[in-house]
């Protein structure tokens, strides 16, 4: 068996790095993503020392430690899933077969970033100050 033609094509070889790059990109914007907010309770909780007993907290400072560190494993998670999903598609290529793509990562990708944003608005409506 032959294999099909396309699959030996350079262009589907550079696409298929283009895809892994873009994947590269997402994850380290995950990463920095989730320390920015994590620092950001850290911030909170130094403006919450300067205030007077009486004024209340604005928000509590360990909720966005915990999403940032999510946000960051996520970000990890994407690099490890996008690196052995390269890797198989080239397998995949070399032996001549044709790799369709598989939209199923980036939705999984997309419902789990919704959820944690949700989880943020959620949070930010909670602890508002009336």
């Amino acid at each position: 068996m032959p294999g099909d033609p396309l699959a030996r094509d350079p262009r589907v070889h550079l696409a298929e790095e283009r895809t892994l790059l873009a994947w590269v990109r997402t994850g380290l914007a995950l990463m920095g993503f989730g320390f920015v907010v994590a620092r950001f309770g850290l911030l909170l909780h130094e403006l919450a020392a300067t205030r007077p007993a009486t004024e209340p907290i604005a928000a509590p400072p360990g909720l966005s430690l915990w999403i940032g560190a999510l946000l960051v494993s996520l970000g990890v998670v994407v690099h490890l899933v996008s690196a052995a999903q390269h890797v198989r598609r080239n397998r995949r290529l070399a032996r001549g077969e044709i790799v369709l793509p598989a939209p199923t990562f980036g939705v999984m990708v997309a419902l789990v970033l919704a959820a944690i944003g949700a989880a943020m608005a959620a949070s930010l409506l909670r602890t508002a100050v009336p």
